[in-house]
């Protein structure tokens, strides 16, 4: 699979508790020089890299997140802000708590919610798989599937585990048409980027992939200067 391909379904990510405006700017920057699919950015820094990128890029940003516990009212205010602010896409943190009590009722009208309050955006369900059952995630790509969300995805990057093919099968497997799948977590090859959109992934969160470019290109240049 061509490189070019495999960024351009990268949502390119910074989402560090420390990301400075400097270091969003340049992730902004390079996810647009290398023709990703978005660029995923904290909350905070929506609006000023809307204003810096002036629609040349979709912006997608996070909701309830990392740990998803936050009430449905505070989540839904945090899409409609996100969308006042510029965001294309949300990718909302389910409450993992409700998953293990399968409050599944409650889970179907969160995520309702929030998607009325995405006021048409993409909004993508972050189900955390490395918590869950394998009985979890059947029921979740049921419930998802019923939502009406844009797409499924395996992980925050803030857990034990992240994107893993097996859990990509899976829910290929058992989500109803139409809903798409992100693969995000760990992805630091593209070797493992390949393995996960050949498997079935539509899109990919990851924020070492345009780095691993770079320095290809930067190694090219050096090999032709000598």
């Amino acid at each position: 699979m061509d490189v070019k391909q495999i960024l351009s379904q990268c949502d390119h990510t910074l989402l560090g508790q420390t990301a400075t405006w400097g270091e969003i700017r340049q992730t902004c920057d390079d996810a647009l020089k290398f023709g990703c699919a978005t660029v995923c950015i904290p909350p905070a820094y929506v609006r000023p890299a809307a204003e810096h990128l002036c629609d040349s890029i979709r912006i997608c940003t996070v909701i309830g997140f990392p740990n998803g516990y936050e009430t449905t009212r505070v989540k839904a205010f945090e899409a409609e802000e996100a969308v006042r602010c510029g965001a294309d896409e949300i990718d909302m943190v389910l409450h993992l708590g409700w998953v293990k009590d399968k409050c599944w009722d409650q889970i179907y009208n969160e995520i309702r919610t929030v998607k009325a309050a995405c006021a048409g955006r993409v909004l993508k369900v972050i189900v955390e798989t490395c918590l869950l059952t394998e009985e979890e995630k059947r029921k979740l790509c049921e419930i998802v599937t019923l939502t009406g969300a844009n797409f499924i995805k395996t992980s925050t990057g803030f857990s034990t585990g992240g994107a893993a093919v097996e859990d990509v099968i899976l829910f290929r497997k058992h989500l109803g048409p139409g809903v798409k799948i992100k693969a995000s977590g760990g992805i630091r090859t593209l070797a493992s980027a390949q393995a996960l959109l050949e498997a079935g992934a539509d899109r990919l969160g990851a924020s070492a992939l345009v780095g691993l470019l770079k320095e290809q290109q930067k190694g090219s240049l050096s090999a032709s200067a000598g």
